[in-house]
């Protein structure tokens, strides 16, 4: 259902005003093809480190593109949202609902989100189209991201002070057949970026 669609049912004395510019002549004008690169996988994976490069390359090729981070939006759009089940896949239809817009604008948008749930990562699908939607698992093993620990986040769950956190106690969910899969600790970054970037190259760029 599109966003039009999906507003009029959830609220039905609110209507949708439409752009007097197409999202085809926004893409047309950027030279380029709008897109979702969706990173899912576990704290401490590369998620946010493989986003930046990615962001960098596509700049130095002449796109525009733009990173959305869980982490950041939890500091402004998402901060009264917790862990919870509840709140977690909220975060997610946020996110994603922003990445959409980006995409109307006719931007690449990176996401970089544990996103552990496939219901939840189904859900961003949905908002944001299958065919813009390119969901890239960043495999790295939980002991590889539980060594790094950039932001000591595992130290303090297995210590107990974070409950529900993804990999150590509570799950995540592997994607059954993701567009691309990343391994940070087999790949340096430049070569998951290279793949990444090659990945995208033949449609979207």
């Amino acid at each position: 259902m599109d966003s039009a669609g999906r507003l009029e049912a959830a609220t039905p004395r609110v209507f949708w005003h439409a752009s007097g510019v197409r999202a085809e002549q926004r893409q047309r004008q950027l030279r380029q093809q709008a897109a979702t690169v969706w990173l899912t996988g576990l704290s401490g994976a590369g998620k946010s480190t493989l986003a930046c490069a990615l962001e960098q390359r596509l700049f130095r090729e002449g796109r525009t593109a733009f990173i959305l981070d869980g982490d950041n939006l939890r500091h402004h759009l998402n901060s009264d949202l917790g862990f919870t089940a509840h709140d977690r896949r909220e975060n997610i239809r946020r996110s994603a609902e922003v990445a959409r817009l980006m995409n109307d604008a006719g931007l690449i948008v990176i996401c970089a989100f544990i996103s552990p749930l496939r219901s939840d990562r189904d859900l961003a699908r949905e908002i944001i189209g299958a065919d813009n939607f390119i969901e890239t698992y960043v495999s790295t093993p939980c002991a590889v991201c539980e060594e790094r620990d950039p932001k000591g986040l595992y130290q303090k769950a297995r210590a107990g002070l974070i409950p529900q956190f993804t990999g150590v106690s509570a799950p995540y969910e592997v994607p059954p057949a993701p567009a691309l899969t990343l391994d940070t600790d087999a790949l340096t970054l430049a070569q998951a970026c290279e793949q990444l970037f090659r990945h995208l190259t033949p449609r979207f760029l």
